[in-house]
């Protein structure tokens, strides 16, 4: 078999018609200008607000630091390429893309997880919440997250790197992802295929379970408070933070806890808009302007 060296590839995106990814970027372009703006918001007001330096909000200001990282890796190329006539991307760029992207969304990962452990500690654990979440324990936590998810990315990007990549370059996708990458080989993917299924299932399961775990002994407890107004101001929030977890975790596994990739190239590119691009979006909204406490901070210092 003839194997040449790929120097690029070509991203079909969404569309060829002309109006349609006109409105697209315009419609991207808006998504993600907000989500910068709510994330910048929120790192903003927890850092100038001296109430909010517990570590509930420094998770936060952590969580829309990721989410600016994250979306940033995906929505810039995406919007110049659906404008450009030629839209393409290196080889060294697509597998910098790949790994951001798997890095940054393991780590985002493990802070939802640890996000809910610290709910979890404050509700359910009041008492014992100052000896528990220290700033030491925090600090841990939270680097650990971001450490935890670089070396995460390095494995399966690795794997993807080594495929070879015939005469044929095109990427029937808006981003280098891992499952248009394998169908677009050459070579024998089996191996590839196998160890980023464990992976994915190994980091995707357990922070979900975690994550479910931790919210659904929060709900059990809300359920103890005599107090009709507490149980349904703190179910909202929870109930809130659920809806955008299980929505992130659910098109992940989705995705990745697989043991093929054969997934259609619409549906795929449909369901990682929503990890791609909505949920960005979503996170500062239902983590931030549903909390009392985030608002007044917030009317205070405008």
């Amino acid at each position: 078999t003839n194997v040449t060296a790929i120097l690029e590839f070509r991203l079909l995106g969404f569309s060829s018609n002309p109006h349609c990814q006109i409105l697209l970027s315009t419609v991207f372009l808006v998504i993600y200008i907000l989500t910068i703006l709510g994330n910048i918001i929120i790192i903003s007001v927890v850092t100038l607000e001296p109430q909010l330096h517990s570590p509930m909000y420094k998770f936060l200001k952590n969580l829309s630091f990721l989410e600016i990282c994250y979306t940033t890796t995906i929505v810039p190329k995406m919007l110049a390429n659906l404008l450009a006539k030629r839209k393409s991307i290196s080889f060294s760029g697509c597998m910098a893309q790949l790994y951001y992207f798997i890095s940054l969304g393991a780590t985002e990962c493990y802070l939802l997880a640890v996000m809910a452990y610290d709910r979890y500690l404050a509700v359910c654990e009041p008492l014992h919440y100052g000896m528990a979440m220290t700033a030491e324990s925090y600090t841990c936590l939270a680097v650990g997250s971001w450490v935890t998810g670089v070396f995460t990315g390095f494995l399966p990007c690795l794997m993807v790197s080594r495929l070879h990549f015939c005469s044929y370059n095109l990427i029937d996708h808006f981003f280098c992802d891992i499952s248009p990458l394998l169908k677009l080989s050459c070579s024998d993917t089996t191996a590839a295929e196998t160890v980023i299924f464990i992976l994915s299932l190994l980091v995707l399961s357990s922070c979900f379970l975690l994550t479910l775990v931790s919210y659904l002994l929060i709900i059990l407890s809300i359920l103890k408070i005599p107090s009709a107004s507490g149980k349904r101001i703190t179910f909202s929030t929870c109930s809130s933070h659920l809806m955008v977890v299980t929505i992130y975790y659910g098109t992940m596994i989705s995705m990745y806890v697989r043991p093929t990739y054969n997934l259609s190239s619409e549906l795929n590119k449909a369901v990682s808009v929503l990890y791609t691009v909505v949920t960005p979006l979503l996170n500062p909204v239902i983590y931030s302007l549903r909390n009392k406490a985030f608002k007044k901070a917030l009317e205070k210092i405008v």
